[in-house]
């Protein structure tokens, strides 16, 4: 087989060409420290980066809205402890006044005044906005969920925040259960699930009552519109203020802590000894609803706390995942830059010598 000059001269071109190429990869690995820049340095390893750093896009992204449900439930269960104190010093009062020996009719008249402040202040409690949010307000969250009279505004809707790819879970507590004991059997459970859907009856009664809001019953008028004299009770309560303070047979367990603090109010203002030691029993349950109440932020804070720590571990994951498949080990790349250095020298030289001599240097 003859060998032709050109034969040659291409030969050399393209060993220098695939030497200075491997070179070339060589330094951008080196510059890089990736072994993976683009889908043709390889297709496997390139598939399983982009597939890792969707993961971890969207980890980082669940992390954000946990972080956000946390510090609203955070914020939830400081406002029910604080609830808890107003119920607990309505309690200390009502044990205060619960007999003659350490009261009178003008302490009791004296310590109405401070029940009423504590009405007052779970009105406002219930009325607490993280950022622009109501957080007791169900769905309703730019309304205020309570009025004046205590008032129920809100509805019972539970807002599910994804902690995962199917999974949810609420981050707030409709003021309906905590402050009125809608959704709790009786046995002192909360039941599963808001309501989703009001009563035909129901949405009548609220259209009528939005209609013709001069038609409720102010305090202190009976059902003719004739005030309300005596000592405080259960009937003249909800005479009063359209409010129950116990549970009647059939009722679910809770209690309108509303209704209680009312009921109190009431009995001290008009001496009812009797009526002050039946608010015992009903602060008590008031008490057990909003720790009950407590107990579920509580658990899903702690269900928060673990996804967190699971994102956290996903994502460290997704990072050694990412780095074995694309980054570039620095220490072999920098021996193979050596080694083909010295195989491109090598080839520069002996190309050199191979294509010096020509058919003109013989026929001299």
């Amino acid at each position: 087989m003859r060998i032709a000059d050109k034969m040659q001269y291409e030969q050399v071109k393209g060993n220098i060409a695939k030497n200075r190429t491997q070179m070339s990869e060589l330094q951008n690995q080196a510059a890089t420290q990736k072994r993976v820049t683009k889908p043709s340095d390889d297709p496997l390893a390139a598939s399983r980066v982009l597939t890792n750093r969707i993961d971890l896009q969207g980890n980082r992204q669940f992390s954000k809205s946990l972080n956000y449900a946390k510090s609203f439930l955070e914020f939830t269960d400081q406002s029910l402890g604080d609830l808890s104190e107003v119920l607990m010093r309505a309690k200390e009062l009502a044990i205060s006044q619960s007999n003659d020996g350490s009261a009178n009719e003008e302490s009791r008249r004296v310590v109405a005044t401070e029940v009423e402040q504590l009405h007052n202040s779970m009105i406002n409690i219930g009325n607490r906005k993280l950022g622009d949010r109501f957080i007791f307000g169900g769905f309703k969250t730019q309304t205020a969920p309570f009025d004046g009279q205590g008032r129920f505004n809100g509805d019972d809707g539970e807002m599910n925040i994804h902690i995962d790819k199917e999974a949810f879970v609420p981050m707030n507590i409709s003021g309906g259960r905590v402050f009125l004991g809608d959704g709790i059997d009786a046995d002192g459970m909360a039941k599963q699930g808001p309501r989703q859907a009001k009563t035909i009856e129901e949405f009548n009664e609220q259209q009528l009552r939005d209609a013709f809001p001069n038609s409720v019953r102010q305090p202190g008028e009976g059902n003719n519109g004739s005030q309300v004299r005596g000592p405080a009770s259960v009937t003249g309560l909800e005479a009063d203020y359209g409010l129950k303070s116990e549970v009647e047979e059939g009722d679910p367990a809770g209690i309108n802590i509303f209704s209680v603090m009312r009921n109190l109010e009431i009995a001290l203002k008009t001496n009812d000894k009797e009526a002050v030691q039946g608010t015992l029993d009903d602060l008590d349950t008031a008490l057990n609803q909003v720790v009950l109440t407590r107990s579920q932020v509580g658990s899903r804070g702690m269900t928060l706390d673990n996804w967190m720590q699971t994102l956290e571990k996903a994502k460290v994951d997704n990072q050694t995942s990412i780095s074995s498949l694309e980054d570039a080990d620095i220490f072999a790349t920098v021996s193979d830059i050596n080694k083909t250095e010295s195989t491109l020298q090598a080839t520069l030289q002996t190309s050199g010598k191979l294509i010096t001599p020509s058919l003109l240097d013989f026929l001299r």
